[in-house]
Formats: C-alpha cells, structure tokens, sequence
C-alpha cells in the first residue's frame, strides 16, 4: 500500500468498527438496562430491533445514494447521525424517568446512520485502490469489522461499570471524530460516466432474481436465520450469565466476546480457504447451519455454566462457517449494478436476522428453557436442509466461470469499469 494512502484507509477502517459496535456493544449491558427501566425480555429486545430494522430498510437505497452524490457525502452524515443517535439515547437514560420510549427513537436515528457507514466504506475503498491494492484493503477493512465484534461486548461491558446508558454516549465519542476525519482526511475520486438511472438499478436486480432468485433465496434465508440465531443466543447468554451464575463486568463481557471471536477467526479462515476452493462454498454452508442447531440441541440439556460457553462457542463455529460463504455466493452471483442491489438486498435481511433475534428469544425464554434452544435448533435444521435442495452452485459462480446468467453478463458489460462494483459490498457488517 503507498504511504499516502495509510491514513486514509485507517480512518476508513474505523467505519465498520465503528457500526458494528451498534448492536454487540449493548448485548452485556442489557440484562442491566432491563432491571434499570423494569422493561420485559421483549421490550428489552426491541432495543436491538430498534436499530437494526431501520437500518435493514435504509441500506437498500445508500447505495444508489452514494453513486448519485459521493461516497464522503454519504459516510460522514451518516456517522454524525450515528452518534446523535447514540447522544440521544444516553441523555434520555440520564435524565428522564421513563426513559424507554425516547431509547427507541434514539436507536431508530442510529440504525438510520449506521446503513450509510460500512457498506458505503467498502465500496469506497473499491473507487481509491485498484487492482492488488483493492484485495489487500478490502481484507484488512474486513478484519478491522472482526476487530470490532470481538472488542464490543469488552467496551460494552466495561462502561457499562459507569452506568447502563454510558455505552450509548460511548457511540457519540467515537463516531462523530470518525466523521470529522472522514470528511477532511479522505480523498475522493471524481467519477467519470453517468449516473445509472433508479429504474436500471431495479431492472438489473430483477433480471437477477429471475434468473437466480431460488438460489439467492436460500442465501438470504440462511443469513438472516444464522444471525437471528447468534444474536438471540447471546442475547440469552447475557442474561444467563448474569441473572443465574452472577457474572457481572469485564469478565461477562470477555466471555460473550468468546463465541464473537472463534466466529470471527473461523470466517477469516474460511474465507481463505474458499478463495481457492468454491466448490465447496454449498457444503460449508449447510454444514456451518447443522452445527448451529447441534450445539442449540445440546444446549437445552446443559445446566453447567461452562459447558454452556463451550456450546455457545459451538454457535459462533457455526456460524463462521456459513457466513463468509454466503458473502462469497451473493458477490458472485451478479455484477456490475446488479452486484450492488443483490448485496444490499441480503445486508437488509442480515440486519433483519439481527433485529429478529433478542425479541425473538426474549419471548422464548418466558417460556423455559428448553423452548430457547430447540426451535431455533429445528429452524437452523430446516435452513440447512433448505440450501443442500435449493441452492444451485453453479448459477451462484461468477460471471465468466460458466455459471454468470445473462442479465449479469449484460450488467458486467455496460459497468466493468469498476471490478468492485459501484457498492459492491453493500453487504454486511453486522
């Protein structure tokens, strides 16, 4: 990487650091914001929904956005309200009784940010660096998004010693100086060409899903159960760890960063490896969801607090298998500005996933334990058995490797200036 570009690039990796820190932050300090507010298991899941629905809405037009205005028009407003929303929720926390409902809207504000901050990164990073370059910082952008799952459960644990609205604030301190930098330290590159009219947008991405739409739908469903599935377990984890085996604190946090991590590892892992062996990107999926509903299975029989970790490490095993070959199927099945609608359409479900989960297993754990782990179990189960049957490979390969449909190919052909896509990411960050 050339010297003048080092700083640009590591304000850019401080983008999906930071949105990512909007939902996993929280998770350890829940369980205190549900005692301090008296909300139920549900109410308390919202607080994740809250933020993720929004965000899942939003991200399908930032990108279309971004084309049309400038990536840095788009990343540094959306890290400003990003931490508004962060401001707001803590100011609400600090002085106001019933406090609750304005938490909602606060975090409504933030995940409306947080849609226009890594994806929008990702396909910046694509217009600065070229070739060799682009593959090299697009890795490390990813591994700044792995640095930031693990650390923010520690952080969200640890202000949380301050009070249960201080991570909050915490979002506000760390986003808005991220957008200053973005702003004056980044250079954009003008584009050339003309802007792509909404409708090619919408008409490329519906050619795609016609002609790949089974497929890509297994993808989506099998993204949005596993991150439903993780958040929702950790969720309960959170709460276990505390309301049963009383582990408050840093220590909490370290643990649920546990399963974050060998989840983290195992994508990096994986992700190489498929670099050069895609055929196996179908098996790794269902393999990565079977695991995911074994470890729920045993989890409903476990009572040993370790035990259960060793479960809960399971998960994020699990699911480290299954997402980056999902993120590898999606990026590969169509190009050009098809590349950027069919990414941003399984980000949305990916957030979806996550705004699902809390509410979803708070609802479960008012109904025992067993019920927590075993129908997420059978819906992981049934996912699997729903890619092995209805994701077709070869339709999900790359253009130009004997599996791109026409309409991808034509989209390649009137964009293949840009080989990362006009937002190519659009893709998770969660």
């Amino acid at each position: 990487m050339k010297s003048k570009n080092i700083l640009p690039f590591a304000v850019l990796c401080s983008v999906p650091f930071v949105m990512v820190l909007g939902n996993s932050m929280l998770i350890p300090v829940l369980p205190k914001i549900k005692s301090a507010l008296d909300l139920s298991q549900v109410q308390t899941g919202l607080i994740i929904t809250a933020f993720s629905v929004p965000a899942g809405l939003v991200i399908l037009f930032v990108g279309i956005l971004s084309d049309r205005i400038g990536r840095k028009e788009v990343i540094s407003p959306a890290l400003i309200i990003y931490g508004l929303g962060g401001a707001g929720a803590a100011l609400a926390g600090a002085f106001l009784e019933n406090s609750y409902p304005l938490i909602i809207v606060a975090r409504v504000v933030q995940g409306i940010g947080a849609a226009g901050t890594a994806p929008i990164a990702i396909a910046l990073t694509g217009d600065i660096f070229q070739s060799e370059e682009r593959s090299k910082a697009q890795g490390l952008l990813e591994a700044s998004n792995g640095l930031g799952k693990v650390l923010s459960p520690v952080l969200g644990a640890g202000s949380g010693l301050l009070s249960w609205w201080a991570p909050f604030a915490l979002y506000a301190v760390i986003s808005v100086p991220a957008a200053v930098a973005v702003w004056v330290l980044i250079p954009e590159p003008k584009k050339k060409g003309e802007k792509t009219a909404m409708r090619r947008y919408f008409r490329d991405l519906g050619e795609t899903l016609k002609a790949k739409g089974r497929s890509l739908g297994a993808c989506y469903v099998a993204g949005g159960v596993v991150l439903m599935i993780l958040f929702g377990v950790l969720f309960y984890f959170s709460d276990l760890l505390e309301s049963r085996f009383n582990v408050t604190g840093l220590l909490k946090g370290v643990i649920i960063a546990v399963p974050i991590l060998i989840m983290s590892v195992t994508s990096f892992l994986v992700g190489l490896f498929m670099q050069t062996h895609r055929n196996w990107l179908k098996v790794a999926t269902w393999v990565g969801l079977l695991v995911v509903a074994a470890a729920l299975l045993v989890s409903s029989l476990i009572t040993k607090a370790l035990w259960l970790g060793i479960a809960m490490a399971f998960v994020g095993l699990g699911s480290g298998f299954v997402l980056p070959s999902l993120d590898t199927m999606v990026t590969s099945a169509a190009s050009g500005q098809a590349r950027g609608m069919v990414t941003s359409v399984y980000g949305a479900v990916r957030f979806f996933g996550v705004a699902l989960g809390p509410p979803a297993f708070g609802w479960l754990m008012e109904h025992g334990r067993f019920v927590v782990f075993v129908p997420p179990a059978v819906l992981a189960a049934g996912s699997a058995i729903f890619v092995m049957l209805a994701l077709q490979l070869e339709l999900l390969k790359p253009p130009g490797a004997g599996g791109g449909d026409p309409a991808a190919k034509n989209a390649e052909a009137q964009s293949s200036s840009d080989p990362g896509g006009p937002h190519n990411s659009g893709g998770p960050h969660n």
